[in-house]
């Protein structure tokens, strides 16, 4: 059954020594606002932890499945979506190719049981939607659950180290290194910082995709643990410090979701923090609106 209640949520997390979201087009430098030195990490590097979160726990059986993942090919999944609706002989292109395009985006009535098909089976479409009209057409979801990028409470410094591996990748370099065989290079970390994302779960968007009970439990779940399974040395360590869920008693939703947020402050307690202990994290105030249920699911 699809959720009927709206969810409004703040997910903390934190970073020491390391590269929390680096930026492809900046040498994966960690991403930074330019005016004010905040750290930055995308809502993209943030779904694709809970995506990988599921995919793991759920070994990406469906109706757990896992659309957008590393290395698919995403019109192989279209096509399966149109032959399990019973619909592939409006995929095969005419024998001289008049209508083949045509016959490419599919009936009304056929990206409609596709795009259906497509959020039953997969985790990440009926969550977060998806655009899966390029080639192949299953439509395009709306996904209930929207994240906004991070940004980190206090500004931060990104910091620059070199260095080295003990070895060289072919003989041309070892020989022009005659045998020195090291090769250097360049690491990016930030040394703290504790980050800050918002999280909308829709109600009327989850019975449009059927994002249902378990789907937000696992979601939870996702959010509280998925940096435990994704550890690298780039990243260094990272950690949720705090999932605070507002559940409002009506679809529509009883309070704005900005003052909502606006209840879950966060303090510095030392003038360069390098710990979580160095912030204090205060929730409530004055108290709840009438109709909002706070959840402390981490934190």
């Amino acid at each position: 059954m699809p959720i009927s209640n709206r969810y409004d949520f703040v997910l903390l997390f934190d970073v020491k020594d390391g590269n929390p979201n680096g930026d492809p087009d900046a040498g994966n430098l960690p991403r930074l606002d330019a005016e004010t030195g905040h750290g930055l990490v995308t809502d993209v590097s943030l779904k694709r932890k809970v995506r990988n979160f599921v995919g793991m726990v759920k070994d990406c059986q469906r109706p757990y499945d896992i659309y957008v993942k590393e290395k698919g090919v995403l019109e192989r999944l279209h096509r399966e979506a149109y032959k399990e609706i019973g619909a592939s002989d409006e995929l095969a292109d005419d024998k001289d190719g008049k209508d083949a395009k045509k016959k490419r985006k599919g009936s009304e009535d056929s990206v409609r049981k596709a795009r259906d098909w497509m959020c039953q089976n997969f985790f990440d479409v009926r969550t977060f939607g998806a655009v899966m009209s390029t080639g192949v057409n299953c439509g395009q979801v709306r996904g209930p659950v929207q994240l906004t990028f991070a940004r980190s409470a206090d500004p931060v410094i990104a910091t620059e180290h070199s260095i080295t591996r003990m070895a060289v990748a072919t003989e041309a370099e070892s020989e022009r290194q005659e045998g020195d065989n090291r090769t250097m290079g360049r690491k990016h970390t930030v040394p703290y910082g504790l980050y800050r994302a918002h999280g909308f779960v829709s109600s009327f968007l989850a019975k449009q995709t059927g994002f249902g009970e378990e789907d937000l439990a696992l979601l939870w779940q996702s959010l509280g643990s998925m940096f435990e399974h994704d550890r690298s040395a780039a990243r260094g360590e990272m950690s949720t410090r705090g999932l605070y869920v507002f559940k409002h008693q009506s679809e529509l939703g009883n309070a704005h979701a900005h003052a909502l947020f606006d209840m879950v402050k966060t303090h510095r307690l030392a003038d360069v923090p390098r710990s979580f202990a160095d912030y204090r994290v205060d929730v409530g105030g004055a108290g709840l609106p009438a109709g909002v249920e706070l959840q402390r699911l981490v934190g």
